[in-house]
Formats: structure tokens, C-alpha cells, sequence
């Protein structure tokens, strides 16, 4: 039994076995995959306060760094792992290529983070999407991993179930890193950056810390969404895609780890039921960009969740009347 769930758990197939249409389970994962993106966008936009506009080139990176791994070494790797039962070969070797992948967009996020980070506002903005699209030339311009032919011959690792399941690992990273003492001071650089400076807070390190982690993250959604579709090409991780992974945050709530669910998956819904209308996609949702700013600034949620816990042992604020302090 414990070998039949350890082949089950690094196999992906964690779900019962049902038919369901190809073209369903694909738009699942895909929104799954950009769950994982969102979530990890919300941490840097929305509890840290930055504007960070380059997500898609940790993406990139992630992506063509774990493909390169796999397409490579993927044999070599699962031969290693002969010994696991079942698939979970493959399942064991996808954790190595990705973890190679979180771990290349991790330095990336602080390279680029450490100089930039010191900047606010727009300049911040500027800087971060001309990193995204310094990568995206880049890898257009190597040859060992496709360059403008893109990258074919991935094996397709990923599944639905390990979608959904680093879904489920990054939003629980981040809820636990939102409400730690580090969140804590995430919060306060969010809320007056001033203000957290003059109170000995290293604002520029907890900036780069939250830039690492969800650099991180990026790249481990782009490592899923290479070894499901089996092919990637710099068209995938332009500066538009940077644009769609803002527009599920900000529908969702800036702030929000269930507003960024939930944002993530109204988009590829809106995507997929627009898809008629392709031309115009990008003009529709710039015109659902405009109506939120107008009606509903903070996005669906603002900065409040779906599920709240409640606090054990608060006691209640006990306000004395004028003159009984």
C-alpha cells in the first residue's frame, strides 16, 4: 500500500480515474498553472506593495531551463530512479527538473531584484519588464534550446494532479509566509515604505526575499506548463503574458490569496469563452480592466479572503467612554 501511494504521489495520478474530455482537462491545467502565477504575483504586487510587470521572463527561464534538464537528461535521470514503482520514475525526475528550474529563476529574481528593487513606482515597472524582454531575446538567440524555432521533444511529465498540487504548495507557502513576522513586514513596506524604514525595517532585503520566492514560484509554473504542452516558444512568455497575470490579480484583489484563485480562473473561463473573438480578446478585457478600476477598485475580494481563520484568545477591545481614560 505505501509503495502504491508513493508511485501514485510522484506519478501525478492522484485523481480517480474518470473520462473527461482532453480539451477540458487541458483548460484545468492551464488554469491551474496560472493560479500558481497569480499567487505568486499577489506577492510582490499585492502584500509587498512593488509593481513588477517581467513575471513572464522567470517564467521563461523556469520553462527552458527545466526542459533543457529533461529533454537532455530525462532518460539518463529515470534510469536513476528505476527503483520507484510504476511512473514514479517520471514523476521523480519532473521534481528534479523543476526544482532546477525554481532554482535558475530564483537567482534570476535576485540579480535583477537586488539593483531594482531600490527603485518604487514606475521606474520598478520599467525596469522588470525590460528584464522579461532582455530573456525573451536571449533565448531566441540559443540554439541548444530551439531558439526561434521553439523547443520541441519535451517529455510530458506533468499531469493535471502535480498541476494542482504545487497549486496547492504555493498558496500554502504563501499564506504561510503571509502571516509569519517576515509577512508582517511585508505589509508594513506595502503600507508606508517610509514609514517601515524609519522604523529600522531593511526595507530593500524584504523586497528582494519576496522578489526570490515568487521568482521561484514562476519558474515552477513554467516548468509545469513545458512538460504538459511539450513544446514552448518565446511567444509563450511575452510581455503580454505579464499583462495577463496582472489582470487576474488585480480582478481577483490585490491582497488576496483567494481573490488570486479566483481571479485566475474568471480569466482562462473569459479566455476560453471569448475565444471566438480572438482578435478583440485583449481589447475585451482592457475594457473589464477600465469598468473594475471604475466600480470595483480593489478587484472582486480587495484584500480579504474567502476563508478566514479565526483568532483563538483575542480578547475584545474594551473602549472607555471620554473622560474614564
Amino acid at each position: 500500500m505505501g509503495c502504491w501511494s508513493l508511485g501514485a504521489l510522484l506519478s501525478g495520478d492522484l485523481l480517480p480515474s474518470v473520462v473527461v474530455s482532453p480539451y477540458i482537462v487541458q483548460i484545468l491545467t492551464l488554469a491551474g498553472i496560472n493560479v500558481l502565477l497569480a499567487v505568486s504575483l499577489n506577492l510582490i504586487n499585492g502584500f509587498t506593495g512593488q509593481f513588477s510587470i517581467g513575471h513572464a521572463g522567470f517564467m521563461a527561464i523556469g520553462a527552458y531551463s527545466s526542459a533543457f534538464l529533461s529533454v537532455n537528461y530525462g532518460e539518463r535521470l529515470e534510469r536513476v530512479f528505476a527503483f520507484l514503482p510504476g511512473s514514479a520514475p517520471r514523476g521523480a525526475v519532473l521534481l528534479l527538473v523543476l526544482a532546477f528550474g525554481a532554482v535558475l529563476a530564483a537567482i534570476a529574481g535576485f540579480l535583477v531584484g537586488v539593483p531594482s528593487l531600490r527603485l518604487r513606482g514606475d521606474y520598478l515597472a520599467i525596469v522588470t519588464l525590460g528584464f522579461g524582454e532582455i530573456i525573451r531575446v536571449f533565448i531566441l538567440n540559443i540554439d541548444a534550446i530551439g531558439g526561434a524555432r521553439g523547443f520541441s521533444g519535451i517529455p510530458k511529465y506533468a499531469s493535471l494532479g502535480w498541476v494542482y498540487f504545487f497549486a496547492a504548495a504555493g498558496i500554502l507557502l504563501v499564506y504561510r509566509v503571509v502571516h509569519s513576522s517576515f509577512g508582517r513586514t511585508l505589509l508594513a513596506v506595502r503600507e508606508d515604505e517610509i514609514a517601515a524604514e524609519a522604523m529600522g525595517v531593511d526595507t530593500t532585503r524584504a523586497k528582494v526575499i519576496s522578489f526570490v520566492i515568487s521568482s521561484a514560484m514562476a519558474g515552477v509554473a513554467g516548468g509545469l506548463f513545458a512538460h504538459y504542452l511539450m513544446y514552448i516558444h518565446t511567444n509563450s512568455f511575452t510581455f503580454i503574458k505579464s499583462i495577463e497575470i496582472i489582470i487576474m490579480i488585480v480582478i481577483g484583489g490585490l491582497g488576496s490569496i483567494t481573490g488570486s484563485v479566483l481571479g485566475a480562473m474568471l480569466y482562462i473561463g473569459l479566455a476560453e469563452g471569448l475565444r471566438a473573438f480572438e482578435r478583440f480578446r485583449m481589447v475585451t478585457f482592457s475594457l473589464l480592466l477600465i469598468l473594475i478600476m471604475i466600480f470595483r477598485p480593489q478587484g472582486i475580494l480587495g484584500r480579504r479572503e474567502i476563508f478566514r481563520r479565526r483568532r483563538g484568545g483575542e480578547r475584545p477591545v474594551v473602549r472607555m467612554p471620554p473622560g474614564k481614560a
